[in-house]
């Protein structure tokens, strides 16, 4: 007997068609036939131990390769588990596209077992959103999940896949992907404004905000920055677009050891966004006074926002619009009017601790810099760490220290660097919080059942330690904060992997060296030196 195709076989053939190598997920009884048509495919199917974790690993996937990683979960709970890191997606502009099964049409129109609206659900969070209501809207309804998912400005997509439309057999064929739909180049008046408005400011700069690296402008940026000798800024989401080696660079809003980037940006009196979104850092802490002239470079027009009313816009391909600007500028029109602060900033953040030197994250992070090439990849958990990282890490390469800062969701470093580790070809190291470590943990096992190999270094405080801060600062005393912690040695050797907790300088360097370029799955425990000594309650 002949097997028939059905709509679940079409649709794994549409995701075949879009290159896709994995979906991370969890198994449900709705997405049955789904799970089975994906063991018969060239997609390997990877069950996460928690549907958040398949979300962030998908996330990551999208945001270092511009192909949209995908998710894919049951119906109610499992669907709901997926909303935080599709979301977090959906705010950091990563492709992603995100599959939830459905129970039968038949019983969707009345009160019945684990069904909810998704559709609904994911409708605020998503560029687009549909139920695959009949097995013939199978191929339109995947390619134009991927098209928008991946058209810039990217973001998340989700299809609700009900189990009795799955089921149905269906003689179709995938609609083949084709190349990303490209931006259309500047207008020669834009271009000519933007570079006048440069040419006449004394102390210009130049923003780079996540549509630089996204959108893999970044050769053309640093071509426009090597002509032109602008001073550069990037936002959190931007590190690497330029290398921090360059004297341009100043690395991000928030570096240096008195403020000198912030402060920086805050004496410029023309500043140049490229790539730049206002979630990924308020323009109202360096436009305080509307003062500053700006020239925005992206993909979709500015934000309304008071404190970011640009003088010129040009929605354009991002590097052709640096092409067109640089056209008309003069080699002599900029300067590195602030080169000095670069020199402070570098040897600030690259100088080694001392042996007596408390165990911080700052004073960590020039050890994991050195153990890690400039090609190598830094997932940074959120928290406290965070900020460090972003301040004080060093950057040389675009999409090598990936940062979630538009949702800034806890618990995606240890997933997001499984996806990373099966994504690129360089080593991965993920940075994490005691408090973000613990919320996907369990995805180490995951880990180690695809054979990964990367490190995961975690920074103990036995706190939400971002958050006591912000408490001591406004009150003078923090509540509601503090984390008892497992044998985070013990925990990991439980998995089978190897585990360190190194308590000298000289332990931590020779662990981070160990580990870093190492075959295996391993995890370092940092217990920081943390004096709060203010009430708590």
């Amino acid at each position: 007997m002949s097997i028939v195709p059905t709509a679940a076989d079409l649709l794994v053939a549409c995701l075949e068609a879009e290159g896709v190598e994995y979906v991370y997920g969890l198994p449900g009884e709705e997405i049955e036939d789904l799970l089975f048509s994906l063991r018969e495919s060239s997609i390997t199917f990877v069950p996460t131990r928690h549907e958040q974790g398949a979300a962030f690993m998908a996330d990551v996937h999208g945001r270092l390769t511009g192909e949209a990683g995908v998710c894919l979960s049951t119906l109610g709970p499992g669907a709901t588990n997926l909303v935080t890191g599709v979301a977090d997606a959906q705010l950091d502009k990563s492709p992603v596209v995100a599959i939830t099964g459905q129970g039968g049409r038949e019983r969707l129109h009345k009160e019945s077992h684990q069904a909810l609206d998704v559709v609904d659900i994911f409708e605020p969070i998503v560029e687009w959103n549909a139920q695959i209501a009949a097995p013939e809207v199978v191929p339109e309804s995947i390619r134009k999940a991927f098209k928008l998912a991946e058209y810039e400005k990217p973001g998340a997509t989700h299809l609700e896949f009900p189990e009795d439309v799955a089921g149905e057999p269906i003689d179709a064929s995938p609609i083949l992907a084709r190349k990303q739909v490209r931006r259309p180049d500047p207008d020669t008046e834009s271009a000519v404004r933007a570079a006048n408005v440069i040419e006449d400011a004394e102390r210009p700069i130049l923003l780079a905000g996540n549509g630089a690296v996204r959108t893999r402008a970044s050769d053309r940026l640093r071509a426009f920055v090597d002509r032109l000798s602008i001073p550069v800024v990037a936002t959190y989401m931007a590190k690497g677009a330029i290398s921090d080696r360059e004297p341009a660079s100043l690395l991000t809003l928030d570096s240096g050891p008195d403020d000198e980037a912030a402060s920086a940006i805050e004496l410029a009196d023309c500043v140049v966004t490229v790539g730049y979104d206002i979630a990924e850092h308020d323009p109202a802490a360096w436009n305080p006074n509307l003062e500053t002239e700006i020239v925005h470079v992206d993909h979709e027009p500015a934000e309304v926002y008071r404190h970011y009313n640009p003088d010129v816009e040009i929605v354009a391909d991002v590097g052709a619009s640096l092409e067109a600007i640089g056209d008309h500028l003069s080699a002599t029109a900029c300067s590195l009017w602030c080169a000095d602060r670069h020199d402070r900033i570098l040897e600030d953040v690259t100088a080694p601790p001392d042996s007596t030197d408390p165990v911080t994250v700052t004073n960590a992070l020039p050890l994991l810099r050195e153990a890690l090439a400039d090609e190598d990849v830094l997932i940074s958990d959120v928290g406290h760490h965070k900020l460090e990282i972003a301040q004080n890490y060093p950057t040389y390469e675009p999409n090598t220290c990936v940062i979630s800062n538009g949702l800034a969701s806890m618990g995606i470093a240890v997933p997001g660097a499984l996806a990373a580790d099966l994504a690129v070809d360089t080593n991965v190291v993920a940075g994490t919080g005691d408090g973000g470590f613990l919320m996907n943990a369990a995805e180490i096992e995951t880990a180690t059942r695809l054979g990964c190999e990367f490190t995961i270094v975690v920074f103990t405080d036995d706190d939400y330690g971002l958050i006591s801060t912000q408490q001591i600062d406004h009150r003078g005393e923090y509540t509601g904060t503090s984390l008892t912690n497992p044998d985070f040695v013990a925990f990991a050797e439980s998995f089978g992997i190897e585990a360190r907790r190194p308590e000298t300088w000289d332990e931590v360097e020779r662990a981070f060296a160990d580990a870093v370029p190492s075959d295996e799955l391993t995890l370092i425990e940092l217990r920081l030196d943390v004096s709060r000594s203010e009430l708590s309650g």
